[in-house]
């Protein structure tokens, strides 16, 4: 299964405010982060917050920050907000295929196990777990670094 380009933002901007933490985000800046439009990141928004995975914060100061920790966030609760059609084939949307083997073939219930294994998979990981490298990951997307921290001698 190969995701749409709309779900492997709807991560990236996951992990975006992951790593931002409580702070508010602009879209503007995580468009930058990923040089994507603005328009493109404000309709992958739309079933993230449906979702309750993001908050908005209107007005001068808003922005957009995670509604629920990123541990509670299963990449599979992501690609299922955000991905639309699950058939790996015809034959799994009911009414729509005319092959003549619906019924006997037992192409449709291997597929079914793949789908399954693949959201399995996704169900393990969170977030969270994408974002471990804090250091590396924040660096690579333009945040300022952490001042250093002066002990007394």
């Amino acid at each position: 299964m190969r995701l749409t380009r709309q779900t492997n933002h709807a991560i990236r901007i996951l992990m975006y405010c992951a790593l931002r933490g409580e702070a508010l985000s602009r879209v503007a800046e995580i468009a930058s982060a990923y040089t994507v439009s603005e328009l493109f990141l404000f309709k992958i928004l739309q079933p993230l917050v449906e979702a309750g995975f993001i908050e908005t914060v209107r007005g001068r100061n808003g922005g957009i920050r995670l509604r629920k920790p990123a541990e509670d966030i299963t990449l599979r609760a992501v690609v299922e907000a955000t991905e639309e059609n699950f058939a790996l084939a015809e034959c799994f949307e009911t009414g729509v295929s005319d092959c003549p083997l619906i019924g006997d073939c037992g192409l449709n219930a291997v597929l079914h196990e793949a789908l399954e294994a693949f959201l399995g998979a996704l169900a393990r990981h969170t977030i969270a777990d994408l974002v471990a490298d804090k250091a590396s990951l924040g660096i690579r997307l333009g945040f300022p670094l952490p001042r250093p921290v002066l002990l007394n001698a």
